[in-house]
């Protein structure tokens, strides 16, 4: 479709009001689209078909953009692996049969690279997908997120239902989640480090052993890149969005230690799992299909994100 198509159509962002999708509106906004409706959690359980099918019987979308999930850090999808399972699965699975009875035209499913398997070869390619079981500490979630792949391909074939599925790498930057108990690695990392500067503590403990890699894309460019796949890309085939460079959590511990101000000793809990070893992705799908490539360097992101999250704590 033309830009100018585009943005004349009603755009249903899931999730709309959270991190990643309150930039997501924001981009959409930038690019002109004037009709973008946020459902809100307390108006309409998508765990359940009732509050699926009276979502789109109100907002009579032509498109959804579907970013709403149970997620966090190895922590919480520990504690929670069958509720993370079940409401992904039941979100995914009831927004796509709904859009499909509807007159949407186009469902755009964003999946997470837990679904990789444990031990995928570096970087992670598309086609590499199914080649094994995913990381045991957050393997629900990512096989939750996973079937909705399938369920769209499947529709595809059978309906002809339009729907795209991409596989962001970790985000981070401004609106995160910093709650200690759910956060995800950067986000944790910036609170723990800016709490033992200001408390004056000698030391700052980091789960695992520091050496596994991770990837990480800025929330804006991640945006930009849902919304650039929503107008542009329409095939059948998984693409990643990532930014193209792999960091050590070690590493990634001293650099925001010192972003921070944080001067003390870094240890590491070896009782507590790393996750994945490695993970950082090509990217050349996204690039070559609809036109994205990241531009927020880690370095400008991390000073972002930890601006943000001292402004609010100063509130």
């Amino acid at each position: 479709m033309t830009t100018q198509d585009f943005c004349t159509l009603r755009i249903c962002v899931t999730g709309g009001a959270g991190f990643l999708g309150s930039h997501v509106v924001e981009k959409l906004g930038q690019h002109g689209c004037g009709s973008v409706i946020v459902p809100r959690k307390a108006q309409y359980d998508l765990t359940t078909s009732e509050g699926v099918a009276r979502l789109y019987k109100d907002a009579r979308p032509d498109i959804v953009i579907h970013l709403a999930a149970a997620v966090g850090g190895i922590g919480i999808n520990r504690a929670h692996p069958g509720l993370f399972y079940y409401h992904n699965l039941m979100m995914g699975a009831l927004l796509i049969e709904h859009a499909r009875l509807t007159t949407t035209r186009k469902f755009v499913a964003i999946g997470t690279i837990c679904a990789y398997p444990k031990f995928t070869p570096v970087p992670f390619r598309e086609e590499d997908l199914w080649n094994g079981y995913p990381e045991e500490t957050n393997a629900p979630y990512g096989i939750a997120k996973k079937c909705m792949l399938v369920q769209l391909q499947a529709y595809r074939q059978e309906f002809g239902f339009n729907g795209i599925y991409l596989l962001p790498v970790n985000l981070y930057g401004p609106r995160d989640n910093f709650d200690p108990q759910s956060s995800h690695v950067i986000p944790a990392l910036i609170r723990k480090f800016i709490e033992a500067r200001n408390a004056g503590s000698p030391e700052v403990v980091c789960w695992g052993t520091g050496n596994a890699t991770r990837e990480f894309l800025y929330v804006e460019d991640a945006a930009e890149g849902i919304v650039l796949a929503a107008e542009r890309y329409d095939g059948p085939e998984p693409a990643n969005l990532g930014a193209g460079f792999e960091i050590s959590i070690g590493d990634l511990a001293v650099l925001i230690a010192r972003k921070t101000g944080f001067s003390g000793r870094i240890a590491w809990d070896h009782s507590k799992p790393d996750g994945q070893p490695r993970r950082s992705l090509d990217t050349s799908r996204a690039t070559r299909l609809f036109g994205f490539t990241a531009h927020t360097s880690f370095d400008d992101g991390l000073d972002k994100t930890i601006a943000w999250y001292e402004a609010q704590t100063r509130h």
